[in-house]
């Protein structure tokens, strides 16, 4: 890390950026193409893992399917600093290797871990989409099982 001074190593404040953060950019790569797509994330602080809700094929699965391995990251934002040509923020890099969740006791938990991230009130919204094990049998789901992390931020 080249400013060794915004290095974050506290493990609660790791933790934060991970369970706070709503959206992660993923980087993948195909042979030497890189992708990168930005997806909605749940945190699963005992499996050690992301959720991510996705199509069930298509351009990302093709390319995890050939290489899982990916590099995520999610930022906290607090804002540009005016005058002080400047960013107020805190940052996660996430190294791993990405996989589909085909079972539907794996699905059901990661739907569960998605909502809390994401809603305000799970259980307002969990009907909708998690009505029966037919509905949570045709959602695609990616698990990113974390081996790295490392944090910074400038606050």
């Amino acid at each position: 890390m080249q400013h060794a001074d915004r290095e974050v190593t506290d493990p609660a404040v790791v933790d934060g950026i991970l369970r706070t953060g709503k959206y992660m950019a993923v980087a993948m790569c195909d042979q030497d193409q890189p992708y990168v797509v930005v997806l909605s994330c749940g945190y699963d602080e005992a499996g050690k893992c992301f959720y991510f809700h996705c199509a069930k094929k298509g351009r990302k699965t093709d390319i995890i399917q050939k290489n899982p391995r990916v590099c995520g990251s999610i930022v906290e934002d607090h804002g540009y600093v005016k005058g002080d040509c400047s960013h107020n923020y805190r940052s996660a890099v996430v190294w791993g290797t990405m996989t589909m969740v085909e079972d539907l006791a794996g699905k059901k938990h990661a739907l569960d871990v998605l909502l809390r991230q994401l809603e305000g009130d799970p259980e307002v919204v969990r009907p909708q989409f998690v009505k029966d094990e037919r509905a949570v049998a045709g959602v695609g789901i990616l698990k990113l099982a974390i081996e790295h992390v490392d944090c910074k931020g400038n606050i």
